[in-house]
This record gives structure tokens, sequence and C-alpha cells, in this order.
């Protein structure tokens, strides 16, 4: 099976067996299913994390994370891109292409209401709490290397301009930066 494949079945798995539950028990979830596998699909695993990661580097995304976050380091993105990982692949693969899309989420939605930020940190770290559960040891040095695309120089902008970020992702802007956050600037 190819290993894109099997990352999405992991999640959905995941997913289905904490249902209802926050991204830092589907990580747990993720984590204890991917540790009854073979070493050779945990390092797999780990690889495609990370590929997806890379996938999802992209300046329209970040400049979405940083709507939804009220700012976002290098960390945060990374952070909020494994909280995506985590939504499954529909919802991933969606995001990546349309960022916008991310204001008709129920999650995002009332994480806007509530004034939370949504961060997956956890779900950096499937592969190597698996790998270690499984084994004992640490991933093995080498089992993957990421390499990141260029960020797009058109989204080089300042994402505190609200009528560049308007422009941009309407929807996501209405919702996080509506005329409470106007007033404030």
């Amino acid at each position: 099976m190819e290993s894109r494949e099997a990352w999405w079945q992991l999640i959905d798995e995941a997913r289905a067996r904490v249902a209802g539950a926050g991204v830092d028990e589907i990580a747990g979830a993720a984590t204890r299913l991917l540790a009854e596998r073979g070493v050779g699909q945990i390092v797999a695993a780990q690889r495609e994390l990370w590929s997806l990661m890379a996938e999802s580097y992209r300046s329209p995304l970040w400049a979405a994370a940083y709507l939804i976050n009220g700012g976002c380091s290098d960390d945060g993105f990374d952070y909020f891109r494994g909280w995506l990982i985590l939504q499954g692949r529909e919802v991933f693969e969606r995001a990546v292409a349309a960022p916008d899309t991310l204001a008709q989420l129920p999650a995002v939605q009332a994480a806007a209401r509530h004034r939370e930020e949504l961060d997956g940190e956890e779900a950096l770290g499937i592969a190597w709490r698996a790998h270690l559960a499984a084994t004992g040891e640490e991933l093995p040095p080498g089992s993957f290397s990421v390499r990141f695309p260029e960020l797009d120089q058109a989204w080089n902008f300042d994402f505190d301009d609200l009528g560049e970020m308007r422009r941009r992702l309407p929807r996501l802007t209405a919702l996080y930066a509506g005329e409470e956050r106007e007033a404030a600037v």
C-alpha cells in the first residue's frame, strides 16, 4: 500500500477511535496504532508526515494560520499544520489548495468564538513516539529528511494589513478580524 494512503488511513482510524476528542488525543491514538505496526511502516509514516509538512509549507496557508492564531511564528506554523493534518485528508487537501475554506470548518468557527489557537504540536511526534514505544529506541538518524519549498513572494506582505488579508482571505478575515479588531487597528 502506498505510504500516503496508509498515513491517511492511520489518521482516519485514530479519529474514529477517539471521536469527538481533541487533537492531542487523536495524535495519541495515531501513535498507539502506529506502534502496533512494523518498524518499516513507522519510518514510512515519519517520511509521509514530513512530506505533508513540506507540501503545506505555503504562504497563503501561513497567512490563514496567522489570522486564526492571532500571529504565527515558524514553530507556530509547524504546529498549525500538525493540527491541519490531524483533521484528515479532505480538510488538509482543501485547505492547502484554498486556505480561505478553513472558515467553513466548525472547529475553526469555534476557535474564533472562543479565541483559541489551533495547535497540533503532538502530531509532529507521532512516528517518533510510535518508534520509541515499539522498539525502545528513537528513530534512526537519517530515516527521513524534509526540504521545504520557497515561499510565494506574492504573499510577502505584512499579515497585519487587514485590507490585504480581506482581499486575499475574505472569509477568514471576516471571521477573525471583524469590526472588533478593525476598531482596535
